[in-house]
């Protein structure tokens, strides 16, 4: 269980005490209550993942707590920042981690074909999934390395009317202007129709014979 040391900015701890390796310390703001402040650091993420953390490397022996939050926090303040370095180095070793896993579990799935089909076939599916977390792994790298850009189309919009001319030739202003004939009263021969002669007037109470 991970024990926990809480310290105000009046009352700092006291010195010369040890605190273990497996023990968090919190800060506890002036206008803060205890309690408030412990669920404040054990829901960082820093926390929660130097327990994880911790709980994984075993390997190493007993790794300090304190020390294990100070780094994470170190590495988000770097990201923040701007500064992906480890991160490519993370997904690059990951990768490869990924890829030996991959191998393994291939091979194992070889030394079992033909006599336990049954664990072959378990083996090489832990393997396609190794080598599609590997796949993965290596594409979010490339994204890192090369974002992906973005192209927008651009949309031209005004307030008001808008005149679009589609291959007409402009109107020249103040210019002349000619006006060609109606030629639908040409004849064919190119020649003007007499309209100067009027025909005789024509009654309009003619009498009509009778139709038996």
């Amino acid at each position: 269980m991970v024990g926990t040391k809480s310290r105000s900015k009046t009352s700092p701890a006291a010195s010369g005490k040890k605190i273990g390796a497996n023990n968090l310390s919190v800060k506890v703001e002036s206008d803060e209550e205890k309690a408030a402040a412990l669920v404040r650091s054990v829901t960082s993420p820093t926390v929660r993942g130097a327990l994880t953390t911790q709980a994984f490397s075993k390997a190493f022996g007993e790794t300090d707590l304190q020390s294990m939050v100070n780094e994470l926090g170190n590495q988000c303040i770097r990201v923040r920042d701007g500064n992906l370095a480890r991160a490519e180095s993370l997904l690059t070793t990951q990768a490869h981690t990924l890829d030996a896993i991959f191998n393994e579990l291939a091979r194992r799935a070889a030394l079992n074909m033909g006599e336990y089909i049954n664990a072959a076939e378990r083996y090489l599916r832990l393997a396609l999934k190794a080598q599609s977390q590997c796949r993965a792994t290596l594409e979010t790298l490339a994204t890192i390395k090369n974002p992906p850009v973005i192209y927008a189309k651009q949309a031209n919009i005004a307030n008001g009317p808008q005149q679009v001319n589609n291959g007409t030739s402009p109107a020249h202003v103040g210019g002349e202007t000619s006006i060609e004939p109606n030629k639908l009263l040409e004849q064919q021969h190119e020649q003007w129709l007499d309209t100067g002669t009027q025909s005789a007037t024509v009654g309009a109470d003619t009498a009509m014979a009778t139709v038996g």
